[in-house]
């Protein structure tokens, strides 16, 4: 619930390949957002955007989509844990090992569990993902002033009746892939970081696993994070709001398009950083048509 209002303004950065409403809007001599003259260029957007949602919509404005939010991780953490319990009542799945008791530490026992727990959140992101959708649809809504998802329910049947079953799936595929790769990235690199870089003798080992785990997620986040951009542009692609269509956003066939179309004009790393954005390079921002050039 604290971080909706976050999840909120990074969701408008992400799919809007413009700044959000309230930076179009500021003077092109005074904001580095606009004059865009190099990759370093940045501003400091989120105290800023929050205001003018705050005056806009009021506080309540900070917490749209929370509703679905709260369902899709109620949902999931019961999917979650229902499918890590099978898998240890049943022993299964054993990807190294066979039969044999995996050692505490040792590769297989690693892997076994990665295995386990991939299994566990796809199932749970695969059953939570409408909610998903509505989520994001509901904050992308600020910046076209529309009020087409209003609640969980209506959300759903909206979708429903516009795009079909596929439609609570939009963007799925490359959330998934991106969750399985940061998975494995973060406990692979964890792994070969305790077994051969700390030692048993030093002081604090507990706490510098913990703290190598802790690094090694943040890198893997950092490593698939244009899984998480291209998911969320999907999620939101030619959906009838304003947020999802030119010129605030392209128009995708595939989640294939979206991403090669992204790589080439440079951009896999939009809306990566809560405070800070930053410009193509080699691009200009023209507000009147509300694009980079």
């Amino acid at each position: 619930m604290c971080t909706c209002p976050f999840i909120g303004l990074r969701s408008q950065w992400d799919t809007s390949r413009c700044p959000p409403r309230w930076a179009a809007t500021c003077s092109a001599d005074k904001c580095t957002s606009c004059r865009g003259s190099s990759l370093t260029d940045k501003v400091w957007f989120s105290s800023r955007a929050a205001q003018h949602i705050i005056r806009i919509d009021g506080k309540v404005g900070l917490f749209k989509g929370l509703g679905p939010r709260l369902c899709a991780g109620t949902i999931g953490t019961l999917v979650h844990g229902r499918v890590v319990q099978t898998c240890q009542e049943r022993g299964s799945p054993q990807i190294l090992g066979g039969e044999q008791k995996a050692a505490d530490g040792s590769l297989q026992k690693v892997v076994n569990e990665t295995t386990r727990e991939m299994l566990a959140r796809s199932c749970a992101t695969i059953v939570t993902h409408p909610f998903h959708v509505i989520t994001l649809r509901c904050m992308i809504q600020f910046i076209g002033r529309e009020t087409k998802y209003s609640g969980v329910l209506d959300s759903i049947v909206t979708v429903y009746r516009e795009e079909g079953v596929l439609g609570f799936f939009a963007g799925l595929i490359p959330r998934l892939l991106g969750d399985v790769f940061s998975l494995w990235i973060c406990n692979m690199l964890a792994h070969f970081l305790n077994t051969y870089a700390i030692d048993e003798s030093m002081s604090h080992t507990g706490e510098i696993r913990n703290c190598s785990q802790a690094v090694t997620g943040f890198f893997a986040s950092m490593l698939t994070y244009p899984f998480v951009l291209v998911s969320n542009l999907m999620a939101v692609n030619n959906c009838g709001l304003a947020g999802g269509l030119p010129p605030y956003a392209s128009v995708y066939p595939t989640w294939v398009d979206c991403w090669r179309h992204l790589s080439r004009e440079g951009n896999m790393s939009r809306g990566n950083s809560l405070f800070f954005r930053k410009l193509p390079a080699g691009k200009l921002y023209a507000v009147e048509q509300k694009r980079f050039f």
